[in-house]
């Protein structure tokens, strides 16, 4: 297994922007601890001859968390009901054997402030304003001001968007889809409640 846990750091990214004309975050909008899907949306390739076929994608919505409950499967381990609290098994879309069927509907990120969102299939909202993470405020040398985008809802106390149309995170919709948001928010609550978004083994 290849991934990383988190996107490109800042002083980094603010190197290659200004020296080479390069954002290793792009298309998507954020970097390291951002709640953005820059700041975690990362790689993530298997190596398995024989097991996984060469050159497959999968669109499954997957997480690092994932790792431990997909090696269990692999191993044959079983895992304590009160360890591996967000992870899903994966193994199935590994082998090639899930279909589209999704293994996990949500998909949850938390960021070093403890700031939290939810995704479910094209719909993330995030249950805090900004970023979550980097000040975009500050400037300087190593500032990230002249990243900072329009806020386009800057009354609403959080953030929701849709990633099928806008997958560069620039037009809040969470004032134009309440339903939406409400729905997102109180299963983010349920999960953060239980102290799992995983189900019960």
């Amino acid at each position: 297994m290849f991934a990383s846990d988190n996107g490109p750091e800042v002083p980094t990214v603010l190197d290659m922007r200004k020296t080479h004309q390069h954002d290793g975050a792009r298309p998507w909008r954020g970097v390291k601890r951002d709640q953005w899907e820059g700041g975690h949306r990362t790689p993530f390739i298997v190596r398995w001859p024989g097991k996984v076929k060469a050159g497959t994608t999968s669109d499954q919505l997957t997480s690092l968390t994932d790792v431990m409950a997909t090696c269990a499967a692999i191993t044959g381990a079983r895992l304590p009901v009160d360890s591996a609290e967000d992870s899903y098994n994966m193994l199935p879309v590994l082998l090639g054997t899930q279909g589209d069927k999704p293994v996990r509907r949500y998909l949850l990120q938390q960021t070093m402030s403890l700031a939290m969102s939810i995704r479910d299939g094209q719909w993330k909202y995030l249950d805090h304003k900004g970023s979550g993470g980097n000040n975009y405020q500050r400037d300087g040398s190593w500032g990230m001001k002249p990243y900072a985008l329009i806020d386009t809802d800057p009354d609403a106390p959080g953030q929701l968007y849709d990633l099928e149309t806008d997958p560069g995170e620039t037009n809040n919709l969470y004032s134009k889809h309440p339903e939406r948001v409400k729905e997102l928010k109180s299963q983010l609550e349920l999960f953060r409640n239980s102290g799992r978004s995983a189900p019960l083994r």
